[in-house]
């Protein structure tokens, strides 16, 4: 079940959209603490967000600007003006969609739908997020609660296959034949010392015991 994170001011907007995604299956946290929502958006662990452009603090462009600093969670941009320099606005701070009110309930579920389609597609490719914390893995770095660290290749192919089997124990030796892609040799040493390196790593960010090990089996998320 796919959570959709809402930040939209209108009340009346707000009930009605998460009475809509809730009747479609989808989870939906509806925010109304607009002081600090980019950080609890991105620390939110959602699939997608969908944003709207006019709020009372901070604009939505300010908003998805912060997110994703910290993020590359899915966002939709949703407006009530219609005009090319708030789409390009959005796109160019890292928006993957946009689309005007009124819009039609219909696509807006539909273009919602295909948006977590490629995001959940991409969770073989470039971007993972799981319990909040995200890996971007074309830009090599972890996020999580609006703190980013930069992770060595090593470090990137552990947790991306920890996040990719998420809930899953993961044996030692499937960690070392995926570390196999890089030219350095790899022995069970080696894997103890880049696990460690990338947990001092993520309790930097906050996200303290993330990976967890399971004596005898492995590791998991």
């Amino acid at each position: 079940m796919y959570h959709i994170y809402l930040i939209e001011d209108d009340e009346n907007i707000r009930f009605e959209l998460s009475g809509l995604l809730c009747r479609y299956g989808y989870t939906c946290t509806a925010e109304t603490e607009f002081e600090t929502i980019a950080q609890n958006a991105a620390a939110s662990g959602c699939d997608l967000i969908l944003l709207d452009i006019n709020l009372p603090r901070y604009d939505g462009f300010y908003v998805c600007r912060e997110i994703r600093k910290a993020s590359a969670v899915p966002i939709i941009m949703v407006t009530s003006r219609d005009n090319d320099a708030d789409e390009l606005m959005s796109i160019n701070l890292g928006a993957d969609d946009y689309i005007t009110k009124p819009y039609n309930p219909q696509i807006l579920l539909a273009r919602i739908e295909s948006l977590l389609k490629r995001a959940n597609s991409g969770n073989t490719g470039l971007s993972f997020t799981h319990n909040g914390l995200s890996l971007d893995m074309a830009a090599g770095t972890a996020s999580f609660c609006g703190s980013t660290e930069e992770l060595t290749k090593n470090e990137i192919r552990i947790l991306h296959m920890l996040m990719q089997n998420a809930g899953v124990i993961v044996s030692r030796n499937d960690l070392i034949d995926a570390l196999w892609q890089t030219d350095e040799f790899i022995d069970d040493n080696t894997l103890t010392v880049n696990i460690n390196r990338l947990r001092a790593k993520l309790a930097g960010l906050g996200a303290e015991g993330y990976i967890k090990t399971r004596r005898g089996q492995g590791y998991s998320v």
